[in-house]
């Protein structure tokens, strides 16, 4: 009876303590709150949420038959579900709202959110413009939240080993840059309607390829380039398939110079043969190549590659990351998600439209 008692105690006090580490946060899993489903890049956070690695406390999306969809392949109870962004943050409280509306709509969801401040993550770019980008930070700054972006290359270790190389004694100041992004075209990868309506759309994405893909190299180069601003950019873009994508450009090559003689080349497409995500970086005498998100190559003379183990304490998604911003973790400057580093990026993605527009190098 003595030993039952006594096993009795220890299994309460252990129930004490779990129950504090549970009350006190430490197991806690994000409450975030969704902007608009539209955005395909929605499905990565849907999958997160059935992997309970996130809970989602509210939807705002007013595309009935978008939500039906949803709803059927992802078990969303129908509480979860608003019409717009305010009705939806006067019942719920997140932690942090994540858009995945059109990217002109991104300053919609700041307004509303930021005022209130709980902070918002919007899928990459972070502005169709620099008046919109520059009103974002505005709300930011005057409400002391943070706006950060989302990119998927931000979560690829290939690309967080390669900035540390960068720093190693002997590869020396970078000469040139080059990044690869794209793929076949959206409606060719099977894209949604939903997605393709305004991502095709020149004012609702702000351009077509140049936007989508072009703002993966202006975000790794200012990265790269410790925030530093291009000293100017000139940019071509075309359209080799106007029966499918009549509005837009769907190819787009962008260079970028900065002051101390660096150059970056940003090739963005809907016409490569296959999906790459590709960044290539030149030093006086090596190079690295970060050919995935996995892979990093380093070379000396061609073609002998060394291949670089991925390893490291980085973040692997957008998830982890919120988590230890939300928690208070030191980030360093110009992280590849900060408001900085992005409102550079939509400054090179507005000047590349210019250039690509008048035929001239644009001078910042």
């Amino acid at each position: 009876m003595k030993k039952t008692l006594l096993l009795s105690r220890k299994w309460y006090v252990l129930a004490l303590v779990l129950s504090f580490h549970f009350l006190s946060g430490q197991n806690k899993v994000l409450d975030v709150a969704v902007a608009g489903m539209n955005h395909d890049h929605i499905h990565v956070l849907l999958n997160q949420y059935r992997q309970h690695r996130v809970n989602i406390v509210g939807i705002a999306e007013p595309d009935k038959q978008l939500i039906r969809r949803l709803q059927k392949d992802y078990q969303l109870p129908d509480s979860l579900f608003y019409d717009n962004v305010a009705g939806m943050l006067n019942k719920v409280h997140p932690d942090a709202v994540l858009a995945y509306n059109p990217i002109a709509g991104h300053v919609d969801v700041a307004e509303a959110c930021l005022p209130l401040k709980i902070p918002l993550m919007v899928e990459k770019p972070l502005a169709v413009n620099n008046k919109q980008a520059r009103r974002i930070a505005r709300l930011s700054e005057a409400n002391n939240t943070p706006v950060f972006t989302n990119y998927e290359t931000t979560w690829y270790g290939s690309n967080q080993v390669l900035k540390t190389l960068l720093h190693e004694q002997g590869f020396g100041p970078v000469k040139k840059m080059i990044a690869r992004d794209g793929h076949q075209g959206p409606e060719e990868i099977g894209c949604s309607a939903e997605f393709l309506s305004w991502l095709t759309d020149p004012v609702s994405n702000g351009a077509g390829a140049l936007t989508d893909f072009g703002c993966y190299g202006a975000n790794l180069m200012t990265w790269l380039m410790d925030g530093e601003r291009p000293v100017a950019v000139t940019a071509v873009t075309r359209q080799l398939k106007p029966h499918i994508y009549p509005d837009v450009d769907d190819d787009a090559t962008i260079i970028v110079e900065y002051g101390n003689g660096a150059t970056g080349i940003i090739q963005a497409s809907w016409n490569w043969p296959y999906s790459i995500k590709d960044l290539q970086v030149y030093g006086p005498k090596t190079s690295l190549h970060a050919v995935n998100g996995e892979t990093l190559v380093r070379y000396e003379e061609m073609p002998k590659g060394r291949e670089i183990p991925v390893k490291g304490d980085y973040f692997k998604d957008q998830v982890s990351f919120l988590e230890a911003a939300l928690a208070g973790k030191k980030l360093p400057e110009n992280h590849l998600s900060s408001l900085e580093n992005n409102l550079i990026v939509v400054e090179i993605l507005e000047a590349a439209k210019a250039s690509a527009l008048r035929g001239e190098r644009i001078e910042l």
